[in-house]
């Protein structure tokens, strides 16, 4: 029986007995499903256990800001799929990457990240440059030369993505890994694009990888979520550190919903590729649009690249308009039927949005041609809908704008 159980009897008053109530614990069999614990702290038989609880991430459950079950439970799946040491969750995909950026990151340091990536994460090295004197240089994540040439001794991370948004570019991951290898610089990949069903970037070197929960791995669009995997025990421990002060921890409710949503992961992203794709050949074909860019095309720049890192080339896919800017962008989105107007990506539904007025927005319009990303780009995340019917949805706002 449980600590509670053991501070109640009989002889007591009502109103302590309904504080002191009972825990039931499963004898004899499991729970099919995972436990949503929602409490925030946990109780002690000894002051000795208290303080040892903390000790770590994997110290007994003391606080939720440090731990919980439900959350532990997620963590120790993502860190499974993703061939990983350990993992941390986190309360959204940007709560994970400004966790592990400003614990490996501070002031005077050097930072190398890819040209073409999230907004929320270039608006974030922008305000780690202007506020804490970190330093960054952008590469294209095609040419490990690059990245050699920018080394520094203070040069302390190497930011990539294993697709890129929202251009779709593939670095090659293991000679971008090994160009910083020994060097003392922490290899941090993105791979919400791909998920561990398309690419597991430790196993190409990197040291850390992140996840924004709420879009595949999730994948209904109900439960914002952020992780980030580690290749060691060492390096996750230091992140903890830095997470419990900063507190942007998973929500117990939303890890056990994206628990949920990883059953069917293979499923949802099989067909969302398998859709993407045959979009992606037909957009190719039609008038209206003058390039695609998905990595399983035959003329995407890093075909061969996605060919030998990734085992299908993914669910999102752009492309420029003929001769269009901002506005034919916003017309083609505002036109569609079945598709929606959004800024997400990763649920059933097909979710589309132009982002150089949306998500990268703050970027200048040098900094949007060095990303790769036109003024009509149109990203475009495919769901799990008839393939035709999201066609014929497509042609027809092409044909309004035409």
């Amino acid at each position: 029986m449980s600590l509670h159980a053991n501070r109640r009897t009989s002889g007591q008053e009502a109103a302590t007995r309904a504080v002191h109530v009972p825990v039931v614990e499963p004898e004899g069999s499991s729970p099919a499903a995972t436990p949503l614990h929602l409490n925030h702290q946990f109780v002690f038989d000894s002051t000795e256990a208290l303080v040892g609880a903390f000790d770590g991430p994997d110290a007994a459950f003391l606080y939720a800001r440090m731990g919980n079950p439900t959350v532990r439970t997620l963590e120790d799946a993502l860190a499974d799929l993703e061939g990983g040491e350990g993992a941390l969750a986190y309360g959204s995909g940007m709560g994970a990457i400004s966790t592990v950026l400003t614990a490996l990151a501070g002031s005077g340091d050097h930072v190398i990240a890819q040209s073409s990536l999230y907004g929320g994460t270039h608006g974030l090295l922008a305000d780690l440059q202007a506020r804490w004197g970190v330093e960054v240089d952008r590469v294209s994540g095609a040419d490990p030369e690059e990245v050699r040439a920018l080394l520094r001794p203070d040069t302390r991370v190497l930011y990539l993505e294993t697709i890129a948004n929202p251009t779709t570019r593939v670095g090659d991951l293991p000679a971008l890994a090994a160009a910083v290898r020994g060097r003392g610089v922490t290899t941090v990949v993105d791979n919400t694009f791909a998920t561990p069903l398309l690419c597991r970037p430790l196993e190409h070197g990197a040291d850390v990888v992140i996840h924004s929960t709420s879009k595949y791995l999730g994948g209904h669009g109900d439960a914002l979520g952020g992780a980030a995997v580690f290749a060691s025990a060492e390096l996750r421990r230091r992140v903890w550190d830095q997470g419990t002060m900063l507190g942007a921890v998973a929500s117990p409710f939303n890890a056990w919903q994206t628990l949920r949503g990883l059953r069917t992961l293979e499923l949802r992203v099989r067909r969302q590729c398998d859709n993407a794709r045959e979009l992606a050949e037909r957009l190719s074909r039609h008038p209206a649009v003058a390039a695609v860019h998905h990595p399983d095309l035959p003329d995407h720049p890093d075909r061969e690249v996605s060919a030998r890192i990734l085992k299908a080339g993914g669910a999102v896919l752009s492309f420029d308009l003929e001769g269009g800017g901002r506005e034919a962008a916003a017309a083609f989105a505002e036109g569609l039927r079945l598709a929606r107007l959004s800024p997400s990506l990763g649920e059933v539904a097909t979710l589309v949005m132009p982002p150089a007025s949306t998500s990268h927005h703050k970027l200048s319009a040098e900094e949007l041609r060095a990303a790769g990303i036109g003024e009509g780009l149109v990203r475009m995340a495919v769901g799990i809908e008839d393939v035709e019917d999201l066609w014929k949805d497509i042609e027809q706002a092409l044909g309004e704008i035409g």
